[in-house]
């Protein structure tokens, strides 16, 4: 049977959901470099042959430590869903001659190495500039228009982002976005193998956005994400999904899939995915691409990733599409032959639609709710006003445990202070909007008050 070194990180698809896929194609070693959630501990101990956690990785060669443990175990392929992972496991995957996503996934995971590739390239993004230093920032604040938005290069869930009005907001942005990154890394929500990456940042022109123009119903973010695979080099794309509107700065609430686009619409985003993604030269790997919606069909493209995207992306795709990314994705890097989808998949492939809803404390304009509550997923699922037809759940693993306080929302920490992570299943993507627009105005009134009074960020 072959064998799977699996390297387990923070953020990506549940570790649940991907191991028992891996485990379904491969024997499966798990090399986990933070600890596993308590809700998949006993179903990884039954489907690993192996498992190796590591207690702290400061000063861990990762690359060399993710080698030897490959060659242990005699792995004929090395995996990891996390984007804090992507750059070790790539590197350690060319060092064993294994598929991976190559040398070129640096440029997947540093914002301002994927911009400068994509200007040579002429691919349409935000004007941008790279930034290490406060004075390096407020160069760029001298070149670019306002408003800017600051955001650490190597960051992912929305997390260190803040919007800058006026060169008066520079240095008290730097200041914040340098002491989220601080306490990410304390939380395990960073970059594992690069020395310094949390003082990487990149600041860049907002561009206007316009979901109007693109979507027939209401509820629609300005943006949408092209998940896909590359394969020996060549861009496959899989299908689109949608977001609901961003929370300020720009913290992600909920995705949608698929994308209720039209078909003209969605060959357009797909190709300048395409464009975006052959820009890195990237080899084997999940991708995950975000593009921004404007006025009179304008594009830009915003950020994309070497792995498959995160939250319950890769559950909704095998839900109303059938297929299994990871299991396929773990037959691609053994060497077989997956049977890819030949074409982008559209609504008109999808049984139904799902979504995932991040749990934040705000309301559906943005606003913080005016008094505490602690998490209870039995009363989400029990109380929330869903329309017919329409099933909603919890997802345990990326959840608070029932009883915990809802933390404030912290605009400069994204997701980083989020409470739990719901998943429903519908007829169609507008249903998904409606129910997750009317369950996030629901939620105050369902979840049990807390002790401490008024809630402030």
């Amino acid at each position: 049977m072959s064998k799977v070194l699996y390297v387990h990180a923070k953020g990506g698809p549940p570790v649940g959901h991907a191991l028992s896929r891996v485990a379904a194609r491969s024997a499966v070693h798990l090399l986990a470099l933070s600890e596993l959630p308590a809700t998949v501990t006993a179903e990884a101990a039954r489907l690993c042959a192996t498992a190796v956690t590591v207690r702290d990785a400061d000063g861990v060669d990762l690359v060399e430590l993710i080698t030897d443990r490959a060659r242990e175990v005699g792995a004929e392929a090395v995996i990891t869903f996390s984007e804090y992972a992507v750059v070790a496991v790539a590197e350690a995957a060319r060092r064993l001659g294994l598929k991976g996503p190559g040398p070129a996934a640096t440029l997947a995971r540093d914002k301002r190495l994927m911009r400068a590739a994509w200007e040579r390239h002429g691919i349409p993004q935000p004007r941008f500039r790279g930034v290490r230093t406060v004075a390096e920032l407020d160069a760029a604040g001298m070149e670019l228009t306002y408003p800017l938005l600051l955001k650490a290069a190597w960051s992912a869930g929305s997390t260190a982002h803040q919007i800058m009005d006026s060169p008066e907001d520079l240095h008290g942005a730097w200041a914040r976005s340098g002491a989220v990154m601080t306490e990410s890394a304390r939380l395990g929500f960073a970059e594992l193998h690069v020395t310094g990456a949390g003082e990487d940042f990149i600041v860049e022109e907002i561009v206007s956005g316009c979901a109007q123009e693109w979507f027939d119903g209401p509820g629609w973010g300005d943006y949408v994400s092209v998940e896909g695979v590359v394969v020996d080099g060549v861009f496959q794309p899989v299908c689109l999904s949608g977001r609901m509107p961003t929370i300020a700065p720009f913290t992600e609430r909920a995705g949608i899939t698929p994308a209720a686009l039209g078909s003209e619409a969605q060959d357009r985003i797909v190709e300048l995915a395409r464009r975006a993604v052959a820009a890195l030269g990237l080899e084997n790997c999940g991708t995950h691409t975000e593009i921004k919606l404007g006025t009179e069909g304008r594009m830009w493209v915003i950020e994309t990733a070497a792995r498959f995207g995160g939250a319950m992306t890769v559950p909704q795709i095998e839900e109303v599409f059938g297929l299994d990314l990871v299991g396929l994705f773990t037959d691609q890097l053994l060497g077989r032959s997956p049977d890819w989808p030949a074409r982008v998949l559209t609504p008109d492939d999808a049984d139904g639609a799902a979504g995932s809803l991040v749990v934040l404390a705000v309301d559906g304009d943005g606003k913080a709710w005016p008094q505490r509550h602690v998490w209870d997923a039995s009363a989400v699922v029990r109380s929330a006003p869903l329309g017919p037809g329409s099933t909603l759940s919890v997802v345990a693993e990326s959840s608070l445990p029932d009883g915990t306080p809802v933390p404030v929302y912290d605009p400069a920490a994204g997701a980083n202070t989020m409470a739990g992570l719901c998943l429903l299943s519908a007829d169609r993507p507008q249903s998904v909007v409606r129910d997750f627009a009317a369950l996030v105005d629901a939620l105050p009134h369902i979840l049990p008050a807390g002790i401490g009074g008024e809630a402030r960020a």
